[in-house]
């Protein structure tokens, strides 16, 4: 499906335009919006518009890395649209011209939507231009990093005043789970900081210096994400030597406290393993109080060992 609309030099809006009509002098730019395109559609891009041939291609290829490339008076980007709640990435491409923006994107965007509903109610903002309709679409699309990168500091907040028992029951799963989807965000996020970075410092696009502002704002969002991230990915990999200290610490004190019952149970065994030899010559064999003397030894023995060892804290 493509979408079409244009602002006329009458400062108005005119919707549901053909590509007959964007041959009108009437027309200020244009926006051409390519929706899930039909291979008929997609060849527009070049029998109509004779885009460059390679960015043509990255169209048709999913999944490239957030770019732009300047192709004479034509500027072609690669932005990521993320879906917060599953971090499935959708890729927007993008075409600025001098009088005309054209998207072109095989899955629905919701940001697209919500850019053109903005920029249509008013015809006072569609002086702005084409490069401002441009610059709503990047904010969108920056704006939905924000909820996914919340959610995962959520998480670790969450696990961090969480209690020993879930800790160290779902602790490290849950850790390595984060840290695979900040690494899946930071694919996105840290080119499309990259992109901003050369828009705001580039001289090959004309007009943009009134817009300079605006675009400034979405890199200074984007640092601000790439700074939570960086903090986040810190935060996994303290919690990871946390739950590490608190295993080590654990299994610790549990070879000590066995460690001190086999130690108690060492002279005992020693007694038993004497008397327990069927050697005809031993005198306590024949001693009627030799068992209740062996007995009363061992008790002996192992609450003085308990009670030495419990004064020196072994217990703690």
């Amino acid at each position: 499906m493509i979408r079409i609309d244009g602002y006329t030099k009458q400062k108005e809006w005119r919707s549901d335009l053909s590509f007959e009509d964007l041959k009108s002098p009437e027309l200020d730019w244009y926006w051409v919006d390519f929706d899930n395109p039909s291979e008929a559609e997609c060849r527009l891009l070049d029998t109509f518009f004779h885009f460059h041939p390679l960015a043509i291609e990255d169209c048709y290829h999913l999944l490239q890395r957030p770019k732009m490339d300047h192709y004479d008076d034509v500027h072609f980007l690669v932005l990521h649209e993320v879906e917060w709640k599953t971090l499935t990435v959708n890729e927007i491409n993008m075409f600025i011209g001098p009088h005309f923006l054209v998207t072109f994107h095989y899955q629905p965007s919701p940001e697209i939507n919500e850019a053109r509903g903005k920029l249509m109610a008013s015809a006072k903002i569609g002086e702005t231009g084409q490069l401002f309709a441009a610059y709503l679409v990047i904010d969108k699309l920056v704006d939905q990093y924000f909820p996914a990168v919340h959610e995962l500091e959520d998480q670790l907040l969450d696990m961090e005043i969480g209690n020993d028992e879930v800790r160290s029951q779902t602790m490290m799963s849950d850790i390595f789970n984060i840290r695979s989807r900040l690494l899946r965000l930071r694919k996105t996020i840290m080119p499309m900081r990259d992109l901003l970075y050369r828009m705001t410092n580039t001289d090959r696009i004309i007009g943009l210096k009134p817009y300079l502002a605006f675009y400034h704002d979405i890199y200074d969002h984007l640092i601000k994400l790439s700074e939570m991230m960086d903090s986040s990915r810190e935060m996994t990999a303290d919690l990871r030597d946390s739950f590490i200290s608190f295993n080590s610490n654990r299994m610790n004190s549990i070879m000590k406290t066995l460690t001190v019952i086999t130690t108690i149970f060492m002279p005992l065994t020693f007694l038993a393993g004497i008397y327990g030899m069927n050697f005809v010559n031993m005198p306590e064999l024949e001693w009627s109080w030799g068992y209740f003397a062996t007995i009363t030894v061992m008790l002996i023995i192992g609450l003085s060992m308990y009670a030495w060892f419990r004064t020196k804290g072994w217990f703690k």
